[in-house]
């Protein structure tokens, strides 16, 4: 099959990756020079202490596996087994955080620790905190390197082709034309077009059953010690899990702000998720944010970090269905013509999975 993608992020280019893998031809088409959304603005954090439900447990330890077996082809994307330390900071959090680990639908995978505890594992969590839920499965690559990475290995089949810095502008059974005017074919075409629900996607689907989700991020300079696991916080746990009572009880305007934290591979800090879930978003940048995602990072450490060398927001599409919930907002627009997206920040954590589902479906 001749397979066309639209969209260079990571949920278009794991698609690209499973077709490539079933023996196809693709054609990958984006609109940038480079992806610049949400797939390379996050943290790199395949984070299966994630849950919504039990279709996230099931996307994010299949996603695990194949980043691992993914790992082994590809050169530079950085996949780090470091697991993750989600800290309960208050009284509150400790409830939810025995409730995650005495939840028998998730097969043991974490473990609630004892402050001594958690910091012989991660020996920098000097600050005050409540407890540590500790999960060994969780993992991190490196999302500036990575799509670039996998283009690469994709490249080298002879049977990828990369057309970047040109939009689609329509679509139809087999086919997609660009700005530039030039028509592609294909026996499958997979819109995987992120964060724009406007303009042409409009056009096919109509008003889609998402939102828009923004978060902001910094970076610091390099820690010249190892972070051996990433870091979380319960109240991140707000955002990402419906299902725990204790969660949904959490008095939110009360509660510290969330917070993750993942060291990169040069040993900078990448610490964020503060959220604005209510467009219209904000266009300012405002350095008390920052200031604050350091601060409460410091906090966890017991001791000052290195300075914010950058900073920056990101836009995630999330889906917002009443109904029980899907993570991936799949529709047949047409037919041999897909849209996906949603997938908010589990990009990461879930894409793989969902493209090797998209392959089974379609019968790639």
């Amino acid at each position: 099959m001749d397979i066309i993608i639209v969209g260079g992020g990571i949920l278009g280019t794991m698609h690209a990756w499973e077709a490539i893998d079933h023996g196809h031809n693709v054609i990958h088409i984006e609109r940038e020079h480079e992806s610049r959304g949400a797939s390379v603005r996050g943290f790199g954090l395949v984070w299966t202490t994630s849950r919504v439900n039990d279709q996230e447990d099931r996307a994010g330890m299949r996603s695990r596996e194949l980043w691992e077996k993914i790992a082994q082809l590809a050169d530079g994307l950085s996949f780090r087994s470091c697991g993750s330390m989600t800290i309960a900071r208050t009284e509150i959090d400790l409830e939810v955080a025995a409730e995650v680990a005495a939840d028998p639908d998730i097969g043991g995978r974490f473990e609630l620790l004892e402050p001594t505890e958690a910091r012989r594992i991660n020996p920098l969590l000097q600050g005050s905190f409540q407890a540590g839920l500790w999960c060994p499965s969780d993992a991190v690559v490196e999302p500036r390197q990575l799509l670039p990475a996998l283009r690469a290995y994709m490249g080298a089949t002879g049977r990828y082709r990369w057309f970047s810095d040109r939009e689609v502008r329509d679509v139809g059974t087999g086919w997609v034309y660009d700005d530039r005017g030039r028509r592609y074919e294909g026996d499958c075409v997979v819109l995987a077009t992120g964060a724009w629900h406007s303009g042409l996607l409009r056009e096919l689907a109509g008003e889609l059953p998402l939102r828009r989700v923004r978060m902001e991020m910094v970076q610091t300079r390099p820690l010249m010690d190892k972070v051996p696991t990433a870091v979380a916080t319960v109240e991140s746990m707000r955002h990402l899990t419906v299902d725990s009572p204790a969660i949904i009880q959490s008095p939110g305007s009360d509660s510290p702000e969330p917070l993750l934290l993942v060291q990169r591979s040069d040993g900078s800090l990448t610490i964020g998720n503060v959220r604005e879930d209510h467009e219209p978003f904000g266009f300012d940048i405002t350095d008390d944010i920052y200031a604050r995602l350091l601060r409460d990072a410091e906090a966890l450490f017991g001791r000052s970090l290195p300075t914010v060398r950058r900073s920056w927001a990101g836009v995630y599409s999330q889906r917002v269905d009443p109904g029980p919930k899907e993570l991936l907002y799949r529709n047949q627009v047409m037919e041999g013509v897909w849209l996906l997206t949603g997938l908010g920040e589990r990009g990461m954590t879930t894409a793989p999975y969902f493209a090797s589902q998209t392959a089974l479906d379609l019968n790639w």
